[in-house]
């Protein structure tokens, strides 16, 4: 089936306005299997213009919190009820097993939608006592307001839990969005869209456009009417988004990768740690922000350590991630591919050894052999850069202080995990780690209720829990004199 997608502006379908077009590529077969409309400033005009009306005057900005709040929930419904579709919309996008989507990112997305239609009503000011004004007694109090038009700039990893990440905090703090999907995987974003329709939200609320970041995300970071900008990706675009829209003052929420670290102890459960590293290094084929890609072993179990890790990594069955038995597919698309076994040949270059995988081959589709380097040291490139794929460097340490100035050493600081059974060491690690989240003995865990984020180059701001949506807001300050 051909599947021919266009933009989504104001509750209905457009084509470009140059009539362009993106072709969709199938990462299994390398072959074209639709396409999407590549936008264009006009488009961006056109759905920021109808997100405008809609906080100007508009049905959505007469409802309050909790009217709000009850089309979110009507949206997360329509979201379960849909919820395989749109797993294998975005599995079969990106070449992902069609299970973690259905066991992650839709269970993710609908609690992130349920727990915003609480917070819709809970956006609350504050009063606050001062000295009046000129010896007369005053009523200074805030509200929240919305921020305005967000442009929702989200990757293709993970599609459509992050896009409802943002989504769901914007819509209960009264924002109305244009979201620019990844051109590789704009499918969700747009089904979202028509759910969104089908719902309630009155037309214009929700805008999808199409197209790449250099065209589409460009102009919605220069546009005067955007008010903010939400970014998942990498620092590169990160830095030129901030560039941009700093210009203009926008806000900006950025979330821009890691390489989170994982450390384990001595005393760490042997097969919890060897089971939560493999999760970390390949859940989506590695291509997760938060990866586990830096193995950091007490050097008494490293030897042994590597060797089950490396037999975890052979063990994952690579193939056509719809076909029975298959764990692993193909990364998401030509240049992740090159990129992954660029960093792979630069480890050997590098003088770190193999333990598993190595650079990868295949005849048709992009699939990488999961690999696992030891013999390595921290200044190396495979453990400083955010490869982006199921590679994990192992890096041996003698002392808990040194793990922690390993652990820090890295421009990134998204995540990390800490395992050991000495709970007082855990909570000295995980203070002294300079990560957004931490995880002790567990992968950091997406929870609704909990702020995500990260430090130093992973980015600024925090998307999820309360704070995400308060994050969508501006607090304005109002006096009343009271004269006696």
């Amino acid at each position: 089936m051909t599947e021919h997608l266009n933009h989504f502006i104001e509750g209905a379908s457009f084509e470009a306005s140059d009539g362009r077009r993106i072709n969709l590529v199938n990462p299994v077969t390398e072959q074209v299997y639709g396409s999407s409309a590549q936008g264009t400033t006009e488009d961006v005009d056109r759905a920021v213009a109808a997100a405008h009306r809609q906080l100007e005057g508009g049905a959505w900005s007469q409802l309050d919190g909790a009217q709000r709040g009850q089309l979110l929930s009507k949206l997360a419904d329509l979201v379960e009820r849909d919820s395989e579709l749109l797993a294998d919309m975005d599995a079969n996008a990106i070449g992902r097993s069609p299970i973690e989507p259905r066991r992650m990112d839709l269970p993710n997305a609908i609690a992130n939608l349920r727990a915003a239609a609480g917070w819709a009503n809970q956006l609350e000011g504050r009063t606050i006592p001062t000295g009046g004004y000129f010896g007369t007694k005053t009523l200074s109090y805030t509200v929240r307001e919305p921020v305005g038009v967000v442009g929702a700039i989200v990757p293709w990893n993970s599609p459509l839990m992050i896009t409802v990440w943002k989504l769901a905090a914007l819509l209960a703090a009264g924002c109305t969005v244009v979201i620019k999907p990844s051109e590789e995987t704009p499918q969700s974003a747009l089904h979202l869209a028509v759910l969104a329709q089908e719902a309630g939200f009155p037309d214009g609320v929700i805008n999808v456009v199409t197209g790449y970041g250099n065209e589409v995300g460009r102009a919605l970071c220069e546009h005067p009417l955007v008010a903010k900008i939400s970014f998942t990706g990498s620092p590169e675009a990160g830095r030129e988004i901030q560039r941009t829209a700093g210009v203009l003052f926008k806000r900006v929420a950025l979330e821009l990768g890691g390489k989170s670290p994982q450390i384990v102890f001595d005393d760490a459960s042997f097969e919890d740690a060897l089971r939560g590293c493999a999760l970390g290094l390949f859940a989506n084929q590695g291509q997760v922000c938060a990866a586990g890609s830096r193995i950091l072993v007490h050097r008494s179990i490293a030897d042994r350590f590597g060797a089950a890790l490396a037999d975890a990594a052979e063990a994952v069955n690579v193939g056509d991630p719809r076909q029975p038995g298959v764990q692993m597919g193909p990364v998401a698309k030509k240049a992740q591919f090159d990129r992954v076994n660029r960093y792979i040949q630069l480890g050997i270059d590098q003088g770190a050894s193999l333990l598993a995988g190595g650079v990868s081959t295949p005849e048709r589709g992009w699939f990488v052999r999961p690999t696992i380097f030891t013999n390595a040291n921290n200044a190396m490139a495979i453990a400083q850069d955010e490869i982006f794929g199921p590679v994990g460097t192992l890096i041996t340490f003698d002392s808990e202080e040194e793990a922690i100035a390993l652990a820090n050493d890295s421009s990134y600081g998204l995540a990390a995990t800490v395992w050991t059974t000495d709970l007082v060491r855990a909570h000295r690690v995980a203070a002294a780690v300079k990560a957004g989240a931490v995880g002790i003995n567990c992968w950091s865990p997406l929870d609704a209720n909990l702020p995500w984020g990260g430090v130093k180059t992973s980015g600024i701001g925090r998307e999820g829990g309360f704070a995400g949506a308060v994050a969508y807001t501006e607090e304005k300050v109002i006096t009343v004199l009271l004269p006696s």
